[in-house]
């Protein structure tokens, strides 16, 4: 029997603010806002990756989510200059380097890219 292909996985993310969520996705972590989004739901993209927004109504703070970018220690110091809330320096793990980033609701944002040996 044939598969279905998937195509991508999108977390959705419970905000108690989407305004103040809007302004650190998009000022401090670089995402775009699509041009459909409301003050209920909305979605972000940077390049790749995807995460939506939903003001009160699914999803529950404190939601884990892995992204993977071209280079966490790139990524570290463009956080480090935009004030993101970062939760220690890089971590080298033996699949990856790791750093995580919370958002203003307590999310995890789990940023990972190639391990360097």
């Amino acid at each position: 029997m044939p598969r279905t292909r998937f195509e991508h996985a999108d977390p959705i993310l419970s905000v108690t603010d989407m305004q103040a969520s809007r302004r650190y996705d998009i000022d401090v972590l670089g995402f775009t806002e699509a041009d459909w989004g409301s003050d209920d739901f909305t979605l972000m993209t940077r390049d790749g990756a995807s995460i939506y927004l939903s003001q009160r109504a699914q999803g529950l703070p404190g939601t884990w989510v892995w992204i993977g970018v071209e280079s966490v220690p790139a990524l570290y110091e463009e956080y480090m200059a935009s004030g993101a809330l970062i939760q220690g320096e890089p971590d080298q793990r033996p699949w990856a380097i790791e750093m995580i980033v919370k958002d203003p609701d307590g999310h995890v944002l789990r940023f990972g890219s190639d391990a360097t040996g």
